[in-house]
């Protein structure tokens, strides 16, 4: 079992894409093509990196049967002795994964000046099963901010 951490503000993972009215897909995990292993996310920790302004982002986290199109990174393991996480990993999207219809887990609107940061109660941790493909995105909205937006998950794969 690997802890991991995943961020979309590294300088290796791409151009941060705008927000929009639709929900825009920041960062995914999901089962690895070949052998994919059940997983759980425990941490996530989101906020905004434009101009303060006191507008709002919407922020949930949905199941997904496919990923997107976007920046592929490794996910920093938080213990060197672990193996490299096997989980597919996308970070700021340029098209979105496919979402399954009323899936979402987790749901919040935030200020745009706040971060805001939720840890999951033990047991009560985001599942994902080990099938490939299969996982979560975390995603953010807004009617009003157009500027960039971050997000970093902690997980584990098992």
């Amino acid at each position: 079992m690997a802890n991991f951490a995943l961020t979309n503000a590294s300088t290796t993972n791409g151009t941060q894409q705008a927000m929009s009215t639709t929900a825009k897909s920041i960062l995914e995990v999901a089962g690895a093509t070949s052998a994919p292993r059940r997983g759980k996310l425990y941490d996530i920790l989101i906020g905004a990196n434009g101009t303060p302004a006191d507008n709002y982002v919407t922020w949930d986290v949905s199941r997904i049967t496919t990923t997107s199109t976007g920046s592929t990174t490794t996910p920093k393991v938080l213990d060197p002795a672990d193996a490299a996480i096997l989980a597919q990993t996308v970070v700021n999207s340029t098209t979105e994964p496919t979402v399954t219809a009323d899936s979402a887990l987790f749901s919040v609107a935030i200020n745009q000046r706040a971060s805001y940061r939720w840890v999951a109660a033990p047991g009560s941790e985001l599942v994902w099963p080990a099938t490939s493909c299969a996982g979560f995105t975390v995603r953010a909205l807004s009617g009003a901010y157009t500027g960039t937006v971050t997000a970093e998950i902690m997980g584990q794969e098992q």
